[in-house]
């Protein structure tokens, strides 16, 4: 083989990566927002769901970045949930503070339901803790013919495709950055 042929033939060996890169496009997974949820407490028999409900996105929403929310407040649930039978989600409890649910709310059969739209339904008072993004609380929903459905849900911050939530009442600033000590030192003086 020729070098000519040597050059080429490594050309289209290095540029192959590159090129299967570019096929995906606009349309690739890395460019669509992330849907938190811990999926794998919705896998019942190898098959995902639990007792006829799937819940494809499931966050409590929480402060915003470097903040937290307060022992004593509140915090968001957000919910989606299909059931192909149809459903009402009657109760739901937590383990961080008391979980109030406006009012039962239905799932017609076959449809995406969101329990935060347009408000969220579901609220934790009285948190035991402070919350901030990253941390998972465990939820039991109670379903009208369902049962219940433990789930362990992601608590996000209010940032990224996030941001456009609601803040939750009573929650703590993020502290605003103060100034270094070699800052102070060369300007404190004069």
């Amino acid at each position: 083989m020729t070098s000519r042929r040597w050059i080429v033939a490594a050309a289209a060996f290095l540029a192959a990566p590159v090129l299967a890169g570019c096929a995906a496009g606009f349309d690739a997974n890395t460019n669509k927002p992330y849907a938190p949820v811990e999926a794998g407490a919705l896998i019942e028999n190898g098959a995902y769901g639990a007792r006829g409900v799937q819940i494809p996105q499931a966050f409590i929403l929480g402060p915003d970045a470097g903040a937290q929310l307060a022992q004593g407040g509140q915090a968001p649930v957000y919910l989606n949930v299909i059931s192909p039978a149809g459903d009402s989600i009657q109760a739901v409890s937590s383990d961080v503070g008391a979980a109030k649910l406006t009012a039962p709310v239905t799932i017609p059969a076959g449809v995406l339901t969101s329990t935060g739209k347009p408000a969220p339904q579901i609220i934790i008072q009285g948190l035991s803790k402070p919350l901030h993004g990253g941390e998972s609380v465990r939820l039991s929903v109670q379903f009208a013919k369902a049962g219940q459905v433990d789930l362990h849900v992601p608590v996000v911050t209010r940032s990224r495709e996030f941001a456009a939530y609601p803040a939750a009442p009573g929650a703590t600033p993020a502290p605003s950055p103060s100034p270094s000590a070699s800052h102070s030192a060369t300007t404190g003086g004069h």
